[in-house]
């Protein structure tokens, strides 16, 4: 047995010969061993083997070096270090080429940068291009997040991993699962180009249909056509941005936010929404659907403004501007309104106007009050004008300064006028036959009406009343000041898509969560050696 000395001289004398040309080439060197074997074509070293390939520092327990192919092949505890870099790699087994400078590394794989680590069983470093790639799969640990892929891409001088394939992100907060994801490992961020679906530890859905990005230290998100679903809400939109701190969403293009507590759904080009205070803003085209258990309210503004805070006068919607709304037994108009949750109170300003099947409703502003579902009561002020058409499509007409209505079944049923009460209403003949018209003048007039028709009547002290005849009636007798019908203007269904058409999201949208999880096992060389010897002998036929 040769000594160590003996050893290290004579590595010494065989790197001589390179020495001036190593320093400036890339010739793998070899710095010592225990033991070494020379054989035809290679060398064999045995036992603590130390190799250098310029900034790379090469130790192994034994190794195959081919001088004069400049690679070698090393075998058990395999370091790669690099003295620029603070990069180390580690595996079982590793080919090393000093002429392309790339390492293939095999078999219980470990690549650290820093506080970054790389794990997997096949791994090519190329230290040309600073590139390491892992295939048939790899996991990357850093002090936040796990991820791992059937593929990926290490560039160290950009501190960028690509991973492809199967991607799953893993954090305390969150799990992420998507085709394709770029990782910076310094600012921790995840950018993915695809489909993109994340779970919460607290089971919240944020999903990206054409890619996101995600800050994991900060908890920030960017979705494109993205959708996140919790417990109290739904947001979507094209792009979408989510700050979790802070709970807040902004959200670009095709925004809908649901208040799911109050079945409140709301529509826009332009959408903000804080979670916590369950407040909303949404400009452009807005839209609202307010969900009843057999029965839909839509509602249109340029501007919404919707707030749900915890006491009762904190939950409510604002509209602004070309107010539209249309329910099955309601259509509507006003400037502006106001959507009181307490009790279901709707308030319309500036020039409002109300539709009910053969009623229409007029005043300086209102307040709606919906009652299980359905119109329940309305009171206007100032300017109250109220025309109801009979089944011979009369206009039975009501007009006074303040005025209370009641429905009956959705249908208005009662009128109460106070101050300056004017009325004027068609008399009837078996409801087929006009016979004139009643004019009538009192401080209060109380109305009570069935399919348009007047059937009680109750006026206030002294009322000045006058009945036309058929033949007497013209169009002046026939209208009360301010009279105006104005039905080409009641809003429809159509209306509300015309100005905003919904695309629902479609509920079969495909998820990477809702995949089954398939785990192949490679079999053991045992289990290979097994079934070779169990497997039965084919016997060749004679001639």
């Amino acid at each position: 047995m040769k000594s160590p000395f003996f050893i290290s001289v004579l590595l010494l004398l065989l790197s001589i010969p390179f020495m001036s040309h190593a320093q400036s080439s890339s010739v793998l060197e070899i710095s010592s061993a225990d033991l070494l074997q020379g054989a035809k074509g290679f060398e064999r070293l045995l036992g603590n083997v130390k190799m250098k390939h310029q900034n790379s520092l090469i130790s192994c327990d034994s190794a195959y070096f081919f001088r004069n192919e400049n690679r070698a092949q090393l075998f058990g505890r395999v370091q790669i270090k690099d003295v620029a870099d603070p990069i180390t790699t580690t595996s079982a087994y590793a080919e090393y080429d000093g002429t392309t400078k790339v390492a293939k590394l095999r078999k219980n794989v470990v690549f650290t940068n820093q506080k970054t680590k790389l794990y997997t069983e096949h791994l090519d470093y190329n230290r040309e291009t600073n590139v390491a790639s892992y295939f048939e799969g790899g996991k990357m640990v850093d002090s936040v997040n796990v991820l791992t892929s059937e593929l990926g891409t290490y560039e160290i001088n950009y501190e960028r991993i690509g991973f492809q394939q199967d991607v799953v992100l893993v954090n305390p907060d969150y799990t992420l699962k998507t085709q394709n994801l770029i990782y910076l490992p310094i600012p921790k961020t995840a950018q993915t180009p695809g489909l993109t679906n994340i779970v919460s530890k607290e089971g919240y859905h944020l999903d990206a249909q054409k890619g996101s990005f995600y800050d994991t230290q900060l908890k920030q998100f960017k979705f494109f056509e993205g959708l996140v679903d919790t417990e109290d809400s739904r947001v979507k939109a094209d792009e979408l941005f989510y700050d979790e701190p802070k709970a807040y969403y902004e959200g670009k293009k095709d925004v809908r936010v649901l208040n799911k507590e109050r079945k409140l759904e709301v529509f826009g080009d332009v959408g903000t929404y804080w979670e916590k205070k369950k407040f909303s803003q949404v400009y452009g085209n807005a839209l609202v659907r307010r969900y009843f258990e057999s029965d839909t309210l839509f509602l249109t503004a340029d501007t919404l403004i919707s707030q749900d805070g915890e006491a009762d006068s904190l939950k409510y919607l604002l509209a602004f501007h070309q107010v539209n709304l249309v329910k099955t037994d309601l259509s509507g108009k006003a400037d502006s309104l106001l959507y009181a949750f307490a009790d279901s109170a709707i308030h319309l300003y500036k020039d409002p106007i109300l539709w009910n099947r053969s009623s229409q409703i007029s005043a300086d502003s209102m307040v709606v009050y919906i009652k299980n579902e359905t119109l329940d009561r309305v009171f206007m002020k100032n300017k109250a004008f109220a025309i109801l058409t009979d089944t011979l499509l009369n206009f039975n007409q009501m007009k006074g300064r303040k005025m209370t209505g009641q429905f009956t079944d959705g249908e208005l049923s009662n009128l109460f006028i106070e101050g300056n009460g004017e009325s004027l209403y068609y008399a009837l003949e078996g409801d087929t036959l006009t016979q004139g018209v009643n004019r009538i003048l009192s401080s209060t007039i109380g109305l009570s009406f069935v399919d348009g028709l007047i059937k009680k009547s109750n006026f206030g002290v002294r009322p000045d009343g006058r009945f036309v005849p058929v033949q007497d009636i013209d169009e002046k007798l026939s209208r009360l000041e301010g009279f105006r019908w104005r039905v080409e203007e009641k809003p429809a269904r159509a209306t509300i898509d015309a100005w905003r058409k919904v695309i629902e999201i479609d509920p079969t949208l495909k998820n990477l969560f809702n995949e089954p999880e398939v785990n192949l096992e490679m079999p053991t060389q045992e289990q290979l050696q097994k079934a070779i010897k169990e497997r039965p002998v084919k016997q060749s036929g004679g001639g």
